[in-house]
């Protein structure tokens, strides 16, 4: 095959017509409908770059797809078959890592998905078989949980805000500290969220600092509501502070303005967990009396992705009809998974069934013999000492003592790791070695996480 920029007319005349190309033998066993949509594109994108000339021609001309085109095909039809959203092992020690999934789904939630994935209940009553309102199996385990009067459930916790702020305070002014205007990942600000939902941000206080009089001195015959919201991703030190939810609520009372709260990652678990006793309970803020509060579903909760929002019925009756509701309701599968998972927490045994919390309430001691019983499948590793971290806006910059499996190497071996076949790993590099952290490792996968990074070369 000529693979001289000086003539790309004759590599033009060696490319194979696709007809032929899809006749190789080692493309006997792919989709034909997949091999024939990568040939014409292969053979697309190399006649355009023979054809430009310049730098694009000398680059084809050097390239394995036209030294070889069948072997191209073949991997590219192979990389189209690879499913984009496929599980992986999370080595990471970060326990809600949004770029993989956030929380694990219990088995029964796992299981509750695949058996409403055909025809489900979801909007009928099942003994009279008239038309019904989705949520009320969550709603009910939620309202049994919480002790709320009422609860709705959303796709996510962004959409929960968003809803709740359209609904209830429109048109109106809402007031909430400097110190909480926070962004999140990909862009999510909340006074673009507030200007989106229609209501009037007043802004009161410092950045690191709020007090209750400045909330107080702020309201007007145009304030409808007093906002809290939870800092997410960051955390102030030193000198700050900002009121409790407790004093918003008695000032909003006193004054007949609601009191919501966007609650963030949303820990149901009562009893303190390791590392997360400065994290809001959902329980907390609902015996402040707030008139709505919203969280995620699938962070410190442990369930899928969503939003829940609790509180009196008459509110969460104002938020469920509005126009918006309809375009940020879940679907069956959701509401599926969420139900099992609610369930573990009333009936079941949370620390234990719902991976989540398994992980965040690990011992060092348990961690530091899981590292070992890794560290005893691979040649060449070592025990260490590590840090790992809640995730997600959740206990942020607060590390959780850990131990991890280590091996040489750096980023290199972590490419291969997350391109292994069948299920990859997700690890980190830290002074010259790949750490796989124990507190994001189920000690079920150790042998299947060993075999992975065995064919990684690690």
């Amino acid at each position: 095959m000529p693979r001289s920029e000086s003539d790309p007319r004759a590599a033009l005349r060696m490319l194979p017509s696709v007809e032929k190309l899809t006749r190789d033998d080692r493309l006997a066993g792919l989709p034909r409908g997949l091999v024939l949509r990568e040939s014409r594109r292969l053979l697309d994108e190399l006649r355009a770059a023979l054809t430009a000339g310049g730098e694009g021609a000398a680059t084809a001309a050097a390239s394995p797809g036209l030294a070889d085109p069948a072997a191209e095909v073949h991997r590219r039809s192979l990389e189209a078959m690879r499913p984009r959203h496929r599980r992986v092992f999370n080595a990471t020690g970060i326990v809600l890592h949004t770029g993989i999934g956030r929380a694990p789904l219990a088995p029964a939630a796992v299981d509750a998905i695949v058996a409403a994935a055909g025809s489900a209940v979801v909007e009928v009553d099942p003994l009279t078989g008239l038309r019904d309102q989705r949520e009320l199996g969550v709603g009910a385990l939620l309202r049994d949980l919480t002790g709320a009067e009422a609860a709705l459930v959303v796709n996510n916790n962004a959409a929960a805000t968003m809803l709740m702020l359209a609904a209830l305070t429109a048109g109106r002014e809402v007031v909430v500290s400097r110190g909480e205007l926070v962004e999140i990942g990909g862009g999510f600000r909340m006074p673009d969220v507030m200007a989106r939902a229609g209501c009037r941000m007043v802004e009161v206080g410092t950045t690191n600092r709020t007090w209750l009089r400045d909330f107080e001195q702020a309201i007007t015959p145009e304030t409808c509501a007093l906002l809290k919201v939870h800092p997410s991703n960051y955390r102030l030190q030193g000198f700050h502070g900002t009121p409790s939810l407790a004093e918003l609520v008695g000032l909003g009372r006193a004054r007949g303005v609601m009191v919501m709260e966007d609650l963030g990652s949303g820990l149901l678990w009562q009893p303190d967990l390791p590392g997360l006793a400065d994290e809001p309970k959902v329980a907390a803020s609902l015996a402040a009396q707030p008139d709505i509060l919203c969280f995620s579903g699938d962070k410190l909760l442990g369930g899928p992705q969503c939003g829940i929002l609790l509180g009196s019925k008459a509110v969460i009756a104002r938020v469920r009809s509005h126009p918006l509701y309809r375009a940020m309701r879940c679907d069956k599968l959701t509401l599926a998974a969420l139900e099992a998972t609610l369930r573990i927490y009333r009936d079941g045994d949370p620390l234990q069934e719902v991976p989540t919390l398994r992980m965040l309430s690990a011992l060092e001691s348990e961690l530091k013999v899981r590292s070992q019983q890794l560290a005893d499948l691979l040649p060449g590793a070592c025990i260490v000492a590590s840090e790992s971290f809640a995730g997600s806006g959740a206990n942020p910059a607060r590390p959780l003592p850990s131990f991890a499996t280590a091996l040489r190497g750096g980023d290199d071996l972590c490419d291969r790791l997350r391109a292994v076949d069948g299920v990859p790993v997700f690890a980190r590099v830290a002074e010259g070695r790949v750490l796989f952290d124990a507190r994001t490792l189920l000690l079920e996968d150790l042998g299947a996480v060993a075999d992975a990074i065995r064919r990684a070369g690690g």
